[in-house]
């Protein structure tokens, strides 16, 4: 019995030390040469392009970066969005569509290297450059410095981040050859302490690869630190690129465009941004002709989700610019994942520069996709009939001071009706629905820099009520830090401040928690918004879109997936449905709309509308 025993625990071991040795990747060495990457003490180049692991399905990840593979790539670059794994100050999600260290890994599986940039700041035309919300409730506390405040929390971040992610690096046996500091800092300002500091917190954290920074040309002297390697981005005339980093890093290479812009992005209002693949093909020829790295910005951008856009504001004389949801960017791959003409162009370019005797898979055939016929909305909640309890204040209280992070904040209080004037709200942020008595009378958008309009009051005591979205904090620029949303400052009501006022924190971070109202079938609606329900059923599921041309302004929910929001502004005028998360059988569809309460059909059709831009909103007093 106990010779069987022993001999048991022997087997027993001997098949966990297999079972250790068979998991451990073989490690690598990735250096830099005077000229070039050196992976394994080989010559290595760099066909990178970007992926956000947010901003696509993870049922999709490994499709789209089959794709990356399909046209040529063999590294994959990502951001880490702090926002994402930190919502809460210490609360942290590193699961689902944010489990990063699986995104990686399923890279590496395929046969992928990762350029990973962890730097607490992203830009990413995402909300807030990828900063969590809670950091502007101090507001002592500033972003981007040697604050302490702001270096305590970034630094108990990154040590999270390199839990999951510096047992990755190529060293260790993953596929990630080199991890950036920071972010196109010198676009910021040019304290080099300041990126001697985030360096050091990178190593202590675990990341002991190779590390780098990138600017664009302009700003590589101010956002570059010495010792480390600088990349380059918008640049790609091969000597200069090459003259750039000899500069700044001793008088050697190795070269690396960074961010390599095929293509842009949009924001709403605008048309969209399309560039011709003939325009770019030559120059990415050239670059890898000499033998430089690249990182394509974006290879496939997706969809942002939810509400986490970003916004540009360049101050004075400018306009706010809140992007789309769409982040289709007219990169290679378009937002559901399909080869498009760009991507063909730019793998006929890469094939020439393949080492002999590489050959590239074939192009899969793109995804099928369907229009899913009308579906009709029967459930109609308005907003304020299914309210959570308010909080109180004599001032009204911005987002951050409610610990709100997106979405809606509705204000309510009372005055004195029957008389005029001027409603004024200071410092709006960002878009405001206004209603009295339940009824909608006015729209006010920062875009347009609207923030007053006359009003008759009813007589009475009248319920003044401010419906404020927060439509993406600045993502870019000198602003970061003066971020907060909401009703920022004050109200006024006929040159008189408005106090008293009632908080009802609408974040839609979960829509099944938001209630139905009695009678949600037969309601009177009124003017003011709305949250419709319908549901569908299918026999089979592909990708499909929503048109949301008959709809004024809103978001979508399918299934509990936030689709992100809609506006008859444009350019984008459909909401892009992944497959994976439709369901054979029935399926579930939630519309917030904010100006069109009475329109109950939502239909589908198989193509996207990215390029219809349409009212700007001037008219914003509604008759």
């Amino acid at each position: 019995m106990r010779k069987h025993l022993l001999r048991a625990l022997l087997m027993g071991a001997l098949t966990l030390a297999a079972a250790s040795t068979h998991a451990q990747a073989p490690k690598h060495t990735f250096t830099l040469g005077d000229e070039s990457f050196l992976l394994d003490g080989k010559p290595f180049q760099m066909i990178s392009g970007e992926l956000h692991y947010p901003r696509i399905p993870r049922e999709a990840w490994r499709h789209r970066i089959r794709m990356a593979k399909a046209m040529g790539l063999n590294t994959i670059g990502t951001y880490v969005f702090w926002n994402a794994h930190e919502p809460e100050p210490g609360k942290y999600d590193f699961a689902g569509n944010h489990d990063i260290a699986a995104f990686v890994k399923i890279a590496q599986e395929e046969g992928m290297w990762v350029v990973l940039r962890p730097s607490p700041y992203v830009c990413a035309e995402w909300e807030f450059g990828g900063y969590p919300y809670w950091l502007q409730k101090d507001k002592s506390l500033v972003v981007r410095s040697k604050e302490p405040k702001y270096l305590a929390a970034y630094g108990r971040y990154l040590k999270e981040v390199a839990k999951h992610l510096a047992p990755l690096q190529v060293n260790h046996g993953g596929p990630v050859l080199m991890v950036q500091v920071e972010n196109e800092y010198g676009f910021y300002a040019s304290d080099k302490d300041y990126l001697a500091l985030n360096r050091k917190m990178f190593e202590q954290a675990g990341f002991d690869g190779l590390l780098y920074t990138c600017d664009p040309a302009e700003k590589v002297k101010e956002g570059h630190l010495p010792g480390l390697l600088p990349a380059v981005n918008g640049l790609d005339k091969p000597e200069a690129v090459k003259q750039l980093v000899r500069t700044y890093h001793g008088g050697k290479g190795p070269f690396y465009i960074a961010e390599w812009y095929p293509a842009w992005f949009d924001w709403w209002g605008t048309p969209h941004h399309t560039v011709p693949a003939e325009k770019y093909a030559p120059r990415l020829d050239s670059v890898l002709a000499a033998g430089i790295s690249i990182n394509m910005y974006m290879f496939h951008g997706g969809t942002t989700r939810g509400f986490m856009n970003g916004a540009n504001y360049k101050g004075e004389g400018t306009r706010f610019e809140p992007q789309i949801s769409s982040y289709d960017y007219d990169a290679p791959l378009d937002e559901a994942g399909n080869a498009t003409p760009k991507f063909r162009s730019f793998r006929s370019v890469i094939e020439k520069h393949l080492p002999k005797g590489t050959t590239l898979p074939p192009v899969p055939a793109a995804k099928p996709a369907m229009r899913i016929p009308t579906i009709s909305l029967t459930k109609v909640t308005t907003l304020t009939a299914a309210l959570p309890k308010p909080v109180v204040s004599p001032k009204p209280q911005t987002f951050e001071d409610l610990n709100q992070d997106y979405g809606f904040v509705l204000y309510r209080t009372l005055v004195p009706g029957g008389r005029q004037g001027i409603l004024k709200i200071k410092d709006l942020r960002d878009y405001g629905v206004v209603l009295v008595n339940g009824r909608r009378v006015a729209t006010l958008d920062r875009r347009l820099e609207q923030d007053q309009v006359e009003l008759t009051l009813p007589p009475g005591r009248v319920t003044l009520e401010i419906l404020v979205e927060n439509l993406g904090r600045l993502n870019f620029g000198p602003f970061l830090n003066q971020n907060r949303k909401g009703i920022t400052e004050q109200v006024t009501f006929a040159g008189t401040e408005l106090t008293g006022w009632q908080h009802f924190r609408l974040p839609f971070d979960d829509i099944s928690n938001v209630a139905e109202a009695p009678g949600a079938k037969s309601v009177a609606l009124g003017n003011g918004p709305v949250l419709r329900r319908g549901s569908f059923t299918l026999d089979k599921t592909a990708d499909t879109y929503f048109d949301m041309r008959q709809w004024g302004k809103g978001c979508v929910w399918i299934n509990g997936h936030h689709l992100g929001r809609y506006w008859e502004i444009g350019p984008q005028q459909t909401l892009y449905v992944p497959a994976e998360w439709l369901k054979k059988g029935s399926n579930e569809v939630v519309v917030l709309e904010l100006l069109k309460p009475q329109q109950d059909k939502l239909t589908g059709v198989d193509k996207p509308i990215l390029d219809v831009v349409g009212t700007q909103g001037e008219a914003h007093k509604t008759n």
